[in-house]
């Protein structure tokens, strides 16, 4: 079982810098317009020549209401309507692709994410999946882990059975937070009673997994608040939390200029909501996997990482990774081996493409040896906190110190503040250094100098 992590305020306080998040290596910064439909056809027939398993994630990006903290793509209306025209597109490109693959790969994962996925009526989930089951080879057993994001407000007992008729069997909610001053100031009201009902139909439909969002960092939040909403939200049980530290970027997402920042707590604040969360989350049987996340011990994350099998990519820490990924709709992206492409980010722009019969890839990259092996040297250090020189070198051929000759003044550094432990043979994050993940990362991303800081997250 990995060490606990362990609360260094000191170390916070220095590493504690903006980088990306990992979801992938090279990061979506550095997509560019070179990328388009003739890479994506080359990729998609190496996935079907290989019979790789896929795993597809499904952008729904309508909500009916704002949350003003939010920075997904997403389309806010009352018009119901809107929903069907944008699925006749989402079904054209789902018979785009699939003809590029070969049928017998199986579907081992699929995610709705959004938007609100449950904005959808009955009628409309059941011919989007009917689609999806006629052009790809979803698992009819059970074993997939079909996953979908989903908000209380817009769902109940009758819409979480058809789910699970559907063949969904993990949920994702968004809670965020219980304080009624808070979820004002965020415009997002929601009871303890809705998301309770939803977790309810859940177990008792034998979903196998949820999952609930919480951020911290929002507008009236107080660490003695949202401590409350942490212990209500222990009394539910979930199998994983996420706890994200929200990111305040009014100038890149407009319906945050509706917050005051004035109401935001302060960075001391934001810490020690942070820490009491940990100690909470520790305390009721959580393990930190990294990056936000907690699970439980049996949960698959969990063991997958005592395993040194987890992987993390566009959806996050998965036990997927050796899946090909293909995105559908709005702003989805796909990662099929070497390559990464994104689909147009604008709803009028990616249901034109498709009404003139091309796909909307609109950007992407394709990753040259150096990117092959940082990504290893990423996601090894992200899911594992290890890394062991050999594995790296008899996988690439290289030699790790000659390769990363130049870095080694910085982790020699880290490893004098504790962040890690450097000898000869690897490098391991410290339980102090865990929280940091991304700090140590970020040694190794070659592009990070050549990037605006501004535009990503602080660590902490």
């Amino acid at each position: 079982m990995l060490d606990a992590i362990r609360w260094d305020t000191d170390l916070i306080r220095r590493y504690d810098l903006a980088g990306p998040r990992y979801t992938s290596y090279p990061t979506a910064v550095q997509f560019h317009g070179q990328v388009g439909t003739f890479d994506l056809f080359h990729a998609l027939r190496d996935s079907r020549k290989a019979q790789r398993s896929l795993s597809l994630y499904v952008h729904v990006p309508f909500c009916a209401n704002i949350c003003y903290y939010c920075a997904c793509n997403k389309v806010i209306t009352k018009d119901r309507g809107r929903a069907q025209p944008y699925l006749q597109r989402l079904e054209q490109e789902i018979q785009m692709i699939a003809c590029h693959l070969d049928p017998a790969q199986k579907v081992e994962q699929l995610h709705f994410g959004g938007g609100t996925p449950t904005f959808l009526s009955h009628d409309e989930l059941r011919q989007l999946m009917a689609h999806l089951r006629e052009h790809f080879n979803l698992l009819n057993d059970d074993s997939g882990d079909y996953g979908i994001e989903i908000d209380p407000r817009e769902a109940d007992w009758s819409t979480m059975g058809l789910l699970r008729e559907l063949g969904f069997n993990r949920v994702s909610i968004g809670l965020q937070d219980l304080d009624p001053a808070v979820q004002r100031a965020v415009n997002r009201l929601q009871s303890l009673e809705e998301t309770r009902a939803v977790i309810d139909a859940a177990r008792t439909l034998q979903f196998r997994s949820i999952n609930i969002d919480l951020i911290y960092g929002l507008p009236k939040q107080t660490p003695d608040n949202f401590a409350r909403t942490v212990e209500e939200v222990i009394s539910l049980q979930p199998d994983r939390l996420s706890v994200f530290n929200y990111a305040h970027l009014p100038e890149r997402f407009m319906p945050q200029r509706r917050i005051n920042s004035s109401d935001l707590p302060s960075p001391a604040h934001k810490l020690e909501m942070l820490q009491r969360t940990i100690e909470q989350l520790i305390a009721a049987g959580y393990r930190y996997i990294g990056m936000d996340h907690f699970a439980l011990p049996d949960d698959e994350l969990a063991i997958a990482q005592e395993d040194h099998t987890l992987q993390r990519n566009f959806q996050g820490y998965t036990t997927h990774g050796h899946c090909d990924l293909i995105g559908l709709g709005v702003s989805a992206i796909s990662q099929i081996g070497d390559l990464y492409c994104q689909n147009s980010s604008d709803l009028n722009a990616y249901q034109n493409s498709l009404v003139s019969a091309q796909l909307a890839t609109s950007r992407g990259l394709v990753c040259n040896a150096d990117d092959r092996l940082r990504r290893a040297v990423i996601q090894q250090l992200i899911c594992n906190f290890t890394l062991v020189f050999a594995e790296i070198e008899q996988q690439f051929n290289v030699d790790f110190q000659g390769y990363f000759g130049a870095l080694w003044p910085q982790l020699q550094g880290m490893a004098d503040d504790g962040l890690i432990k450097l000898d000869r043979e690897r490098i391991e994050v410290l339980p102090a250094g865990r929280l940091l993940v991304r700090s140590v990362c970020m040694v190794f991303d070659a592009y990070l100098e050549q990037q605006n800081r501004q535009r990503f997250s602080r660590v902490i």
